[in-house]
């Protein structure tokens, strides 16, 4: 696994911390590992399974979903950090 540089350099995780871990353990099936891993695993691999898909079949309104699909992920992302770092303040 590629180290955080982060992590390496400030000692706090980042945004992305835990997301190579947590694609493993999909890929090993251990889904509910995967999640508390790193919760957005899930809404970032139906972005990209819907970004392949949609090379192949273009759908109508596309971006609209795109769009939803990112701002989701990213807001699993941010919320899942915020609360991480929540218990490192306490």
């Amino acid at each position: 696994m590629l180290p955080c540089l982060n992590k390496q350099l400030f000692g706090i995780d980042c945004l992305g911390c835990g997301a190579q871990r947590a694609l493993v353990l999909v890929l090993q099936g251990e889904f509910s590992a995967a999640f508390k891993m790193f919760p957005a695993i899930y809404p970032i691999l139906i972005l990209l399974l819907f970004l392949v898909t949609n090379l192949f079949y273009k759908f109508k309104g596309d971006w609209y979903i795109k769009a939803a699909l990112i701002v989701v992920s990213a807001a699993v992302i941010i919320g899942a950090y915020i609360y991480k770092m929540s218990f490192l303040i306490n």
